[in-house]
């Protein structure tokens, strides 16, 4: 069964305790044999001193690197549905001694954060399992500076669809696209 008919089955956005560890295993390895974090993330437009919100943030791989960025004067918010995330966002933050990351734990399309907070807002590898798209770019939009922005990418998706559900919000404007990820704008 391919990755869209699992995805479509899914009654929740929540995977499950099983999938969460075996994915977190996964990307280990492709961490360590494909070591690109590093680089992918110098296009996201992230600096000093900024706040970012790490949106589907799930074993904190982008989180910890994102905090490097941002450093001490900057801010991380590492966001999930899953409590296993959240606590191993939280391990990874106390082996690497990370003060600038905040875990938030949410349900839902309502992430807690304050209005306008982040600088940038960066959903990787999870908007293909979004059931109410409009919903969750809402909340994006909520939380996102009016001069700040969003890198997402497709995850499991067409590009087609990614773009499709950014237009049918009405809250994003595309303004770059490589093949790996869009950045989008405030309307």
């Amino acid at each position: 069964m391919g990755v869209k008919k699992r995805s479509e089955k899914r009654k929740t956005e929540k995977m499950s305790d099983a999938s969460f560890k075996h994915m977190t295993f996964l990307f280990k390895i492709l961490d360590f044999v494909f070591p690109y974090l590093k680089r992918r993330v110098k296009k996201f437009g992230i600096s000093e001193g900024m706040t970012v919100v790490d949106y589907g943030c799930g074993p904190g791989r982008y989180s910890v690197q994102f905090a490097q960025l941002v450093g001490e004067k900057g801010k991380v918010y590492a966001v999930d549905i899953h409590e296993l995330a959240i606590q191993t966002v939280e391990k990874k933050m106390k082996e690497l001694n990370l003060k600038n990351i905040e875990p938030v734990l949410v349900s839902g399309y309502d992430s807690t954060l304050p209005d306008q907070c982040a600088d940038v807002v960066c959903a990787i590898d999870m908007f293909f399992i979004i059931k109410k798209p409009t919903d969750f770019l809402a909340e994006l939009h909520r939380i996102t500076k009016k001069k700040g922005s969003l890198v997402i990418d497709d995850g499991h998706q067409s590009r087609k669809i990614t773009k499709k559900h950014l237009r049918d919000s009405g809250h994003w404007a595309m303004r770059e696209e490589s093949r790996d990820h869009l950045k989008c704008v405030p309307l």
